[in-house]
């Protein structure tokens, strides 16, 4: 059972998080309840609003891909992987990131890398929990900046919170 839910994976992060999208392969090997649910964007449920979402995401970043790095580890109904990918925003607007939306074709790039749980039963995904460094990705699509950067330009230094400085060994 191990070994078929490793090959249930490997498809999975394949055709539907790879290079190689292929949009049946949702209601091929997703259950009709699959819940989905990743830092960057909304939970969702249900093989339409997970195949929605990959549409939509594609449109936007055309060369998304994310391809795993290492092995897969399969325990129980669990089958874990770690990730690393990207992709550059020149399609149309996209709204589904937690932090905000990105206007159409910005030419921004994203790479980061994340570990994604997929939860198994009766040969099916019922769900896939990523968690991704989504600091990372909303940094490079400017949809959150790093306050120090811009205190440490000025200053030479990053500041200290309210109170440290007085506080005694």
């Amino acid at each position: 059972m191990l070994n078929e839910n490793k090959a249930i994976a490997t498809r999975w992060l394949q055709q539907f998080w790879g290079k190689d999208w292929n949009p049946a392969i949702v209601c091929e090997l997703a259950a009709p309840g699959i819940l989905m649910h990743h830092s960057l964007h909304e939970p969702m449920r249900g093989q339409v609003a997970v195949r929605s979402f990959m549409i939509d995401y594609r449109e936007s970043f055309p060369d998304l891909e994310f391809r795993g790095v290492g092995d897969l580890l399969a325990e129980g109904e669990y089958v874990v992987g770690r990730w690393e990918g990207g992709g550059t925003h020149t399609g149309p607007a996209f709204s589904d990131f937690r932090m905000g939306s990105i206007a159409a074709a910005s030419g921004r790039k994203m790479r980061f890398a994340g570990t994604t749980v997929l939860r198994m039963r009766s040969g099916r995904i019922v769900e896939d929990l990523g968690q991704e460094d989504a600091l990372t990705a909303m940094q490079q699509l400017g949809l959150l900046r790093a306050p120090e950067r811009e205190a440490s330009a000025q200053s030479g230094r990053i500041p200290l919170p309210p109170g440290w400085n007085r506080m005694k060994a």
